[in-house]
């Protein structure tokens, strides 16, 4: 029987899957958290990259535009043809000369050359040249068309931005600023002299310049669209005011950057230098955090389909030797359990190989060794139960004998003929052909044998019931085991000259029950303990524990005889056997 903690050791198989995870599986998950941590961490910071390069770029492109207005200011700055005539005061034809011939076309020639649609409008300090100006009230710029202007310097004296206008430096003196309707019609100026430098070391003002381009126009390029679904640009000016913006927002609310600004935003900023504005971007977490997932969900899906083969290859690998394992264990617990005959083989030339030898050689050696201690407790058991018969057979014999001898000394001839029978038929059913072991129909015949020899000698002072069931006939015993008890009870259970005696036969539970009832006078119970007590039984009911014993030597220690008995009650006496039947028995 195996004990209760065999029952709940871990299983091999189990600990290698246990040790394969934790040294290889959370190894694997390790790595793909690192590397997803890692990966977001790089999208994050290439989508910061890509978002300044197209920041950047959009910067270029304004810078582009801007530089192109200036080139078209430069244009006029230094066309020293143009200082020529704008020097000349002359009225009449040289002033319609200069306007018409030269001025005029000069101008239309600029607005064609540049790219973006402008309006040029230029100040003379010559008042002989007429003044040339567009006759619309709204923006001419509005409709996508190029204008210009001509007028006189009078007009701008009392302007701010005229009289706070920088000192000269020759050739790099320039402004770009929002001025008078310029924010109304959303448009930003260019603000530059024109100059005469035929002197030298000296350079005179004739005039000024001011060329207004579409901040729609010079801010084509900024389009949040560019950047990411939801991301916005703003355009701010050295005074941090919205000037322009692109993306989500609410104008109508009057949302500005510190509204828009948002907690987990990436903020780009860019500086649009030579206006010393700054064009911002707010790009969303939500960018990043889509890219970010499509890993996450990748990474996951990665590590998924690795800890499935992982462990699928962890499996196998586990099945694979904890089936070795426990093949091993099997053939111990059939070892354990005394069945020396199971064997194991194992492929290959490794550690289980050689294991399986060994227990191969030693389960062959242990049976042997068995084997032969049995055989040898066989022998000893069978020449045991030969002795404990050859003392039993004497025994009744003596008496026997000695009842004979009386019968025929009185001359009851008929007595001693049915006691001749009577002790042949016993001695038949006994020695029965030399066998040990015999039927239980047998042993009751035997029992009854002797029940008529001993009544042929107390007559009708002894009464013997029997109540056998039939169906314990075909089940087998060692003879001899009620015989003894009978002729204990005529010994010393008599009690006066009269004595009732009841033989039991039961099936109970897969045992054989024999019970042996006497009215006699009983025993006590230190009588009972002398009996079955080896030092003491010698002289006191030997033919008990002879039973006694070669019943618990044949069948084992859980059966044998039980006597329950009271001085004066009488005696009833309990033999139980395996109840073991015939063909069971052949087998064996």
């Amino acid at each position: 029987m195996k004990s209760d903690s065999y029952k709940r050791y871990l299983p091999f198989g189990h600990k290698l899957m246990i040790t394969y995870c934790v040294f290889i599986m959370i190894p694997v998950l390790l790595a793909g958290y690192v590397a997803n941590a890692i990966l977001v961490r790089s999208i994050e910071e290439r989508t910061k990259e890509s978002s300044i390069g197209t920041l950047k770029q959009m910067k270029d492109n304004i810078s582009y535009r801007m530089q192109d207005i200036v080139r078209v200011s430069e244009l006029i700055y230094y066309d020293t043809t143009l200082t020529e005539y704008l020097r000349n005061n002359e009225a009449g034809w040289v002033s319609y000369f200069t306007t018409s011939k030269y001025l005029v076309p000069r101008l239309q020639t600029l607005l064609e050359a540049v790219n973006s649609h402008i309006w040029i409008s230029v100040y003379l300090d010559n008042e002989e040249i007429h003044e040339v100006y567009n006759r619309q009230l709204t923006d001419p710029l509005d409709g996508g068309n190029s204008a210009f202007d001509i007028y006189h310097t009078e007009r701008i004296f009392n302007k701010s931005w005229y009289t706070s206008f920088p000192q000269e430096y020759f050739g790099q003196t320039l402004e770009w600023a929002q001025i008078d309707e310029d924010k109304t019609f959303g448009h930003i100026s260019l603000l530059r002299r024109i100059v005469d430098a035929s002197k030298l070391f000296k350079v005179d003002e004739i005039g000024f310049m001011r060329i207004r381009i579409r901040l729609e126009d010079l801010f084509e390029s900024v389009d949040s669209s560019k950047i990411g679904e939801g991301s916005m640009i703003y355009l701010l000016d050295e005074s941090d005011r919205l000037i322009s913006a692109s993306g989500p927002i609410d104008r109508s609310s009057g949302q500005t950057l510190s509204v828009a600004r948002k907690a987990g935003h990436i903020i780009i900023e860019e500086k649009v230098e030579p206006l010393n504005w700054r064009i911002v971007a707010l790009i969303p977490s939500d960018i990043t955090q889509s890219a970010a997932q499509t890993i996450r969900m990748w990474t996951v899906a990665a590590c998924f389909i690795a800890s499935i083969v992982f462990a699928a290859v962890g499996l196998f690998i586990s099945r694979y030797f904890a089936r070795k394992v426990s093949k091993i264990v099997y053939v111990l617990d059939s070892f354990q359990e005394g069945d020396f005959s199971k064997r194991i083989q194992f492929k290959g030339r490794d550690e289980f190989t050689r294991i399986s030898v060994a227990l191969n050689d030693m389960g062959q050696n242990i049976g042997s060794l068995i084997r032969e201690v049995y055989m040898t407790n066989i022998q000893k058991k069978e020449a045991e139960l030969e002795s404990l018969q050859a003392q039993i057979n004497p025994h009744f014999l003596y008496n026997t004998l000695s009842s004979i001898s009386r019968l025929a000394r009185f001359g009851e001839v008929e007595k001693l003929h049915r006691m001749v029978l009577d002790l042949a038929k016993f001695y038949r059913l006994s020695l029965n052909e030399g066998r040990t072991i015999i039927p239980i129909r047998n042993e009751i015949e035997q029992v009854e044998a002797y029940v008529n020899i001993q009544k042929t000698k107390f007559g009708d002072g002894m009464m013997v019931y029997y109540d056998i069931d039939p169906v314990i006939h075909d089940f087998l015993t060692i003879k001899l085991i009620l015989q003894p008890f009978v002729e204990n009870v005529l010994e010393h259970g008599l009690y006066g000259d009269h004595i009732n005696l009841r033989i039991v036969g039961k099936l109970e539970d897969g045992t054989v029950v024999f019970k042996i009832i006497d009215d006699g006078v009983g025993m006590s119970a230190e009588t009972i303990r002398q009996l079955f007590d080896p030092a003491e039984s010698l002289n006191v009911g030997y033919g008990i524990r002879n039973v006694h014993q070669r019943i618990r030597l044949h069948f084992g220690g859980q059966y044998g005889v039980k006597i329950v008995s009271k001085p004066g009650f009488g005696t009833a006496v309990v033999i139980r056997i395996p109840a073991e039947a015939a063909v069971e028995q052949e087998a064996m």
